[in-house]
């Protein structure tokens, strides 16, 4: 007599729920997420063990983890939810139904000097869409990428993860900002060495500006940032502009970032003798998930507006 195989079953709500519990590491913040309470979680993830057979979760002190067999069904879950997501999404713009919300990430200076007004022209021709902005640095914006937290992000350095695409945007300059008052302020640049002389503010680790700055001062045949004075280390530029502006120290900063303050005469910029600093914002995505039609729409948009501004830099 053939013994017969159980089949393997389960829904997208079964699958739905057991992200959430695997992406925030516990049923009490899942059940938050999915509008269900925690015992009806607990029950739920129970009843899709047994259907697939074996234990997808495991608990460690306060936190939950998947299995080896949880992480292959994670693997899948993603790619399923966001199959149903996008069928979801192309039957609505089949029908005229466009709307909905958009998660874009920006590293500091496209999330707060472009990206703002960018969106302001993306609702014009789409007001049914939202965007939602998060801002951090480069790295972590390229970590939620990856983590499905967000769907796109546009970072200021090119990163190493092979996961991800990555489309160049707009160009950026790096200047040597210092306050009116400094013996600086009439100089047009100045030297590696000068630079190596003064109190430097530094921006966190993870920043895509100072990875950049690094990369070229190693270039240049300097110890990259340990050839800098640290006096401070801000975690964003708008923090950096006031301490020069206070006298603390001097720092790398945008020329994008510096705009009303150039104007307004309150900071002066220089640059590096021999070392021209210049960088591109990329947009990035995972490659390993299908981008919805809002997403693409929003990704045409952005790259639609980096050829026109190529073409004409005063848009």
């Amino acid at each position: 007599m053939t013994r017969q195989i159980p089949t393997i079953d389960f829904d997208l709500r079964q699958l739905e729920i057991f992200r959430k519990v695997v992406d925030l590491k516990s049923f009490s913040k899942a059940a938050n997420a999915v509008f269900l309470t925690q015992a009806s979680v607990s029950e739920r993830i129970s009843t899709l063990e047994n259907m697939v057979g074996t234990r997808l979760l495991d608990r460690l002190g306060r936190e939950v983890v998947p299995t080896r067999a949880g992480e292959l069904l994670y693997k899948h879950a993603i790619l399923l939810l966001e199959m149903k997501k996008t069928a979801s999404l192309e039957m609505e713009d089949f029908l005229g139904i466009r709307r909905g919300d958009i998660r874009l990430g920006g590293s500091t200076i496209p999330g707060e000097y472009i990206l703002p007004k960018v969106i302001g022209r993306f609702y014009e021709k789409y007001p049914s869409l939202s965007v939602t902005l998060t801002i951090a640095d480069s790295a972590e914006i390229e970590n939620r990428v990856l983590g499905g937290d967000i769907e796109l992000g546009v970072v200021g350095s090119r990163g190493s993860q092979r996961h991800l695409i990555l489309h160049e945007l707009w160009k950026d300059e790096l200047v040597l900002a210092v306050p009116p008052t400094h013996r600086w302020a009439e100089k047009k640049e100045v030297t590696i060495e000068e630079l190596g002389e003064v109190p430097f503010i530094f921006r966190e680790a993870g920043s895509g500006t100072f990875r950049i700055l690094d990369e070229h001062l190693r270039a240049a045949g300097s110890e990259g940032l340990n050839a800098l004075k640290p006096v401070a280390c801000f975690g964003t530029s708008t923090a950096i502009k006031e301490g020069i502006k206070g006298g603390l120290g001097v720092s790398i900063l945008s020329s994008r970032a510096l705009d009303t303050e150039l104007k307004a005469g309150i900071l002066k910029t220089l640059r590096i003798k021999d070392l021209p600093i210049s960088r591109s914002f990329y947009l990035i995505r995972d490659r390993r998930r299908i981008a919805s039609p809002l997403c693409q729409a929003l990704i045409e948009f952005l790259l639609d507006t980096s050829r026109r501004e190529k073409n004409d830099p005063g848009i």
